[in-house]
């Protein structure tokens, strides 16, 4: 798209958000978990913006952050990790990441260990447009500044998923294993 052209049509749409209230972690049935996970990154702070370098294909390296974890519950038995912006001018937020099967004795993910190439324990779920794998903030120009929030959940037992499976079977899944949760947000804007 013509950069002049994204940028009016981003400024146009500026009060046209998703919302939080579509977020994995505001899933009604997940209510009753606790808040209680620490979720982490060494590259910024949390409702910081994100460096450029995380930024998704023709806005930077398109790399996953790493990430880091702690307090899980100690009944624990498998994670799920997922990414969504809620500022999207969509009606649900843009799934930039999910992912099953990190392993409890794992404390964090290295930067770019998110890519899509990644393999086994970890299950890719489809994202927003079918991707699978890490796929970085690239709001639209003028849009202002979005929210992009990492979500951690603690499961008392492993999910049985079939090959990418789409996040709405993903979230039902965990509906009645579900522990605790945890919340990072990293900002991102395109000018």
């Amino acid at each position: 798209m013509n950069p002049k052209l994204e940028h009016t049509l981003g400024t146009w749409l500026r009060g046209i958000r998703a919302g939080e209230k579509h977020l994995a972690f505001a899933d009604p049935r997940f209510s009753a978990a606790p808040m209680t996970i620490a979720l982490t990154s060494s590259a910024f702070i949390g409702g910081g913006p994100m460096p450029k370098r995380y930024a998704g294909p023709g806005a930077g390296d398109n790399i996953s952050p790493p990430l880091g974890w702690s307090n899980l519950p100690a009944a624990t038995r498998e994670l799920v990790l997922i990414m969504q912006d809620p500022d999207a001018p969509l009606p649900r937020p843009v799934t930039h990441l999910a992912v099953a099967g990190i392993p409890i004795g794992w404390t964090g993910l290295a930067e770019g260990a998110l890519a899509a190439t990644a393999g086994p324990p970890l299950a890719f779920v489809r994202g927003t447009f079918g991707r699978t794998g890490y796929a970085g903030p690239r709001p639209i120009s003028g849009h202002g500044p979005h929210r992009y929030v990492f979500q951690i959940f603690a499961l008392n037992r492993g999910l049985a998923l079939p090959a990418l499976p789409k996040l709405d079977l993903v979230l039902a899944g965990m509906a009645d294993m579900l522990l605790a949760r945890g919340v990072l947000v990293g900002t991102y804007e395109r000018p």
